[in-house]
Protein backbone atom coordinates (compact mmCIF):
# COMPACT_ATOMS: atom_id res chain seq x y z
CA UNK A 1 0.00 0.00 0.00
CA UNK A 2 1.66 3.23 -1.09
CA UNK A 3 2.12 6.00 1.42
CA UNK A 4 0.49 9.32 0.70
CA UNK A 5 2.34 12.39 1.85
CA UNK A 6 -0.02 15.12 3.03
CA UNK A 7 1.28 18.62 3.49
CA UNK A 8 0.37 20.35 6.76
CA UNK A 9 -1.22 23.37 5.02
CA UNK A 10 -3.70 20.97 3.40
CA UNK A 11 -4.85 19.83 6.86
CA UNK A 12 -4.75 23.06 8.76
CA UNK A 13 -6.00 25.24 5.94
CA UNK A 14 -4.81 28.76 5.26
CA UNK A 15 -3.49 30.60 8.26
CA UNK A 16 -4.26 34.01 6.84
CA UNK A 17 -6.89 35.25 4.44
CA UNK A 18 -6.83 38.89 5.54
CA UNK A 19 -4.06 41.45 5.39
CA UNK A 20 -1.90 42.18 8.40
CA UNK A 21 -3.50 45.60 8.69
CA UNK A 22 -6.85 43.94 9.41
CA UNK A 23 -5.33 41.90 12.23
CA UNK A 24 -3.75 45.01 13.74
CA UNK A 25 -7.03 46.90 13.49
CA UNK A 26 -8.86 44.03 15.23
CA UNK A 27 -6.34 44.05 18.08
CA UNK A 28 -6.59 47.83 18.46
CA UNK A 29 -10.39 47.70 18.54
CA UNK A 30 -10.28 44.86 21.07
CA UNK A 31 -7.90 46.78 23.34
CA UNK A 32 -10.04 49.93 23.05
CA UNK A 33 -13.16 47.93 23.95
CA UNK A 34 -11.36 46.43 26.96
CA UNK A 35 -10.29 49.88 28.15
CA UNK A 36 -13.87 51.13 27.73
CA UNK A 37 -15.21 48.20 29.75
CA UNK A 38 -12.58 48.81 32.43
CA UNK A 39 -13.68 52.45 32.67
CA UNK A 40 -17.38 51.53 32.81
CA UNK A 41 -16.62 49.07 35.61
CA UNK A 42 -14.88 51.70 37.72
CA UNK A 43 -17.52 54.37 37.05
CA UNK A 44 -20.73 52.40 37.39
CA UNK A 45 -19.89 49.39 39.53
CA UNK A 46 -19.96 50.93 42.99
CA UNK A 47 -18.89 47.76 44.79
CA UNK A 48 -15.62 47.42 42.86
CA UNK A 49 -13.54 47.92 46.02
CA UNK A 50 -15.25 44.90 47.61
CA UNK A 51 -15.59 42.76 44.50
CA UNK A 52 -13.28 40.06 43.24
CA UNK A 53 -11.18 42.61 41.33
CA UNK A 54 -12.11 40.97 38.05
CA UNK A 55 -11.58 44.25 36.18
CA UNK A 56 -7.82 43.82 36.54
CA UNK A 57 -7.87 41.14 33.84
CA UNK A 58 -9.88 43.12 31.26
CA UNK A 59 -6.92 44.83 29.55
CA UNK A 60 -5.12 41.52 29.05
CA UNK A 61 -8.14 39.32 28.39
CA UNK A 62 -9.60 41.39 25.55
CA UNK A 63 -6.64 41.29 23.13
CA UNK A 64 -5.80 37.72 24.19
CA UNK A 65 -9.32 36.46 23.38
CA UNK A 66 -9.27 38.32 20.06
CA UNK A 67 -5.95 36.83 19.00
CA UNK A 68 -7.10 33.38 20.14
CA UNK A 69 -10.19 33.47 17.93
CA UNK A 70 -8.29 34.93 14.99
CA UNK A 71 -5.75 32.11 15.24
CA UNK A 72 -8.27 29.27 15.33
CA UNK A 73 -11.03 30.48 13.04
CA UNK A 74 -9.21 29.31 9.91
CA UNK A 75 -8.64 25.76 11.16
CA UNK A 76 -11.08 23.19 12.47
CA UNK A 77 -8.30 20.94 13.90
CA UNK A 78 -6.88 23.86 15.85
CA UNK A 79 -10.33 24.69 17.18
CA UNK A 80 -10.91 21.13 18.37
CA UNK A 81 -7.44 20.92 19.87
CA UNK A 82 -7.95 24.16 21.76
CA UNK A 83 -11.27 22.90 23.11
CA UNK A 84 -9.54 19.81 24.47
CA UNK A 85 -6.68 21.83 25.97
CA UNK A 86 -8.94 24.32 27.73
CA UNK A 87 -10.98 21.50 29.26
CA UNK A 88 -8.11 21.03 31.71
CA UNK A 89 -8.12 24.67 32.84
CA UNK A 90 -9.90 25.45 36.09
CA UNK A 91 -10.32 29.01 37.36
CA UNK A 92 -10.69 29.26 41.13
CA UNK A 93 -11.08 33.06 41.49
CA UNK A 94 -14.42 33.61 43.26
CA UNK A 95 -17.01 35.94 41.75
CA UNK A 96 -18.32 37.79 44.80
CA UNK A 97 -21.07 39.63 42.92
CA UNK A 98 -22.98 38.33 39.85
CA UNK A 99 -22.88 41.87 38.41
CA UNK A 100 -19.17 41.32 37.71
CA UNK A 101 -20.03 38.51 35.29
CA UNK A 102 -21.87 41.03 33.10
CA UNK A 103 -18.73 43.12 32.64
CA UNK A 104 -16.69 40.01 31.86
CA UNK A 105 -19.24 38.98 29.21
CA UNK A 106 -18.95 42.42 27.62
CA UNK A 107 -15.18 41.94 27.33
CA UNK A 108 -15.62 38.48 25.80
CA UNK A 109 -18.35 39.58 23.39
CA UNK A 110 -16.43 42.63 22.18
CA UNK A 111 -13.25 40.56 21.77
CA UNK A 112 -15.05 37.97 19.65
CA UNK A 113 -16.66 40.78 17.66
CA UNK A 114 -13.22 42.24 16.95
CA UNK A 115 -11.85 38.81 16.00
CA UNK A 116 -14.65 38.37 13.45
CA UNK A 117 -14.33 42.00 12.24
CA UNK A 118 -17.89 42.91 13.27
CA UNK A 119 -17.00 46.38 14.51
CA UNK A 120 -20.54 47.70 14.04
CA UNK A 121 -21.85 45.09 16.46
CA UNK A 122 -19.29 46.19 19.05
CA UNK A 123 -20.53 49.75 18.73
CA UNK A 124 -24.12 48.61 19.18
CA UNK A 125 -23.10 46.53 22.21
CA UNK A 126 -21.43 49.45 23.99
CA UNK A 127 -24.28 51.80 23.15
CA UNK A 128 -26.73 49.35 24.76
CA UNK A 129 -24.45 48.79 27.78
CA UNK A 130 -23.99 52.53 28.33
CA UNK A 131 -27.74 53.10 28.06
CA UNK A 132 -28.48 50.41 30.65
CA UNK A 133 -25.81 51.60 33.09
CA UNK A 134 -26.86 55.24 32.83
CA UNK A 135 -30.47 54.17 33.37
CA UNK A 136 -29.46 52.27 36.49
CA UNK A 137 -27.60 55.30 37.83
CA UNK A 138 -30.58 57.60 37.17
CA UNK A 139 -33.24 55.34 38.66
CA UNK A 140 -31.12 54.30 41.66
CA UNK A 141 -32.06 57.51 43.43
CA UNK A 142 -35.81 57.22 42.81
CA UNK A 143 -36.58 53.97 44.56
CA UNK A 144 -36.47 52.15 41.23
CA UNK A 145 -32.82 51.25 41.53
CA UNK A 146 -33.37 47.57 42.11
CA UNK A 147 -31.37 46.95 38.97
CA UNK A 148 -28.79 48.47 40.77
CA UNK A 149 -26.08 50.44 42.05
CA UNK A 150 -24.12 48.46 44.57
CA UNK A 151 -24.83 48.82 48.27
CA UNK A 152 -22.48 49.01 51.23
CA UNK A 153 -22.82 47.65 54.75
CA UNK A 154 -22.92 49.56 58.00
CA UNK A 155 -22.80 47.99 61.45
CA UNK A 156 -23.18 50.07 64.60
CA UNK A 157 -22.66 48.47 68.00
CA UNK A 158 -23.42 50.16 71.31
CA UNK A 159 -24.77 49.33 74.79
CA UNK A 160 -28.40 48.24 74.60
CA UNK A 161 -29.54 50.83 77.15
CA UNK A 162 -27.91 53.64 75.16
CA UNK A 163 -29.41 52.36 71.91
CA UNK A 164 -32.91 52.37 73.40
CA UNK A 165 -32.44 55.93 74.64
CA UNK A 166 -30.89 57.35 71.46
CA UNK A 167 -32.50 55.18 68.76
CA UNK A 168 -34.58 57.98 67.24
CA UNK A 169 -31.65 60.40 67.03
CA UNK A 170 -29.35 57.71 65.66
CA UNK A 171 -31.71 56.68 62.87
CA UNK A 172 -32.43 60.30 61.98
CA UNK A 173 -28.70 61.00 61.65
CA UNK A 174 -28.16 57.94 59.45
CA UNK A 175 -31.11 58.75 57.17
CA UNK A 176 -29.82 62.31 56.77
CA UNK A 177 -26.19 61.44 56.03
CA UNK A 178 -26.46 58.15 54.12
CA UNK A 179 -28.06 57.95 50.69
CA UNK A 180 -30.25 54.91 50.19
CA UNK A 181 -30.18 54.09 53.91
CA UNK A 182 -32.16 50.98 54.82
CA UNK A 183 -32.15 49.02 58.06
CA UNK A 184 -31.34 45.34 57.52
CA UNK A 185 -31.54 44.06 61.09
CA UNK A 186 -31.17 45.02 64.75
CA UNK A 187 -30.16 42.55 67.42
CA UNK A 188 -29.62 42.77 71.17
CA UNK A 189 -27.57 40.25 73.10
CA UNK A 190 -25.63 40.35 76.36
CA UNK A 191 -26.41 44.00 76.95
CA UNK A 192 -25.16 45.02 73.50
CA UNK A 193 -27.26 46.26 70.57
CA UNK A 194 -26.10 45.88 66.96
CA UNK A 195 -27.69 47.73 64.06
CA UNK A 196 -26.98 46.37 60.57
CA UNK A 197 -27.95 48.63 57.67
CA UNK A 198 -27.30 49.09 53.94
CA UNK A 199 -26.63 52.29 52.03
CA UNK A 200 -25.38 53.44 48.64
CA UNK A 201 -23.10 56.35 49.54
CA UNK A 202 -22.30 58.83 52.28
CA UNK A 203 -22.74 62.57 52.07
CA UNK A 204 -19.28 62.78 53.65
CA UNK A 205 -17.69 60.73 50.87
CA UNK A 206 -14.87 58.62 52.32
CA UNK A 207 -14.28 60.91 55.29
CA UNK A 208 -15.42 58.35 57.83
CA UNK A 209 -13.55 60.06 60.66
CA UNK A 210 -15.79 63.11 60.26
CA UNK A 211 -18.81 60.87 59.92
CA UNK A 212 -17.97 59.02 63.13
CA UNK A 213 -17.38 62.25 65.06
CA UNK A 214 -20.77 63.63 64.01
CA UNK A 215 -22.42 60.29 64.75
CA UNK A 216 -21.01 60.22 68.29
CA UNK A 217 -22.09 63.84 68.81
CA UNK A 218 -25.66 62.92 67.86
CA UNK A 219 -25.87 60.21 70.55
CA UNK A 220 -23.69 61.79 73.28
CA UNK A 221 -22.77 60.54 75.85
CA UNK A 222 -23.23 57.03 74.43
CA UNK A 223 -20.19 55.20 72.99
CA UNK A 224 -20.42 53.81 69.45
CA UNK A 225 -18.48 51.15 67.55
CA UNK A 226 -18.69 51.65 63.79
CA UNK A 227 -17.99 49.25 60.92
CA UNK A 228 -18.35 50.23 57.23
CA UNK A 229 -17.89 47.61 54.52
Amino acid sequence: MPFVLIEWPEILGPTSEIALEEYLLAMIVSLAASIATYALYLIFYRDWQRGAGIHRVFLLAGPAITLLFIAIQWSLPLSLGLLGALSFVRFRTPIKDPAEIGYLLVVIASSIGAATYNYELIGILFAAVALVLVGQRIFSGTGLGGLGAGSRDLIITMPASDYTEHEAALLQFLRTNLRGFKTASMTQSGGTASLHANFRSSRHGDEWGTFRAQLEASVTPASVDLYVG
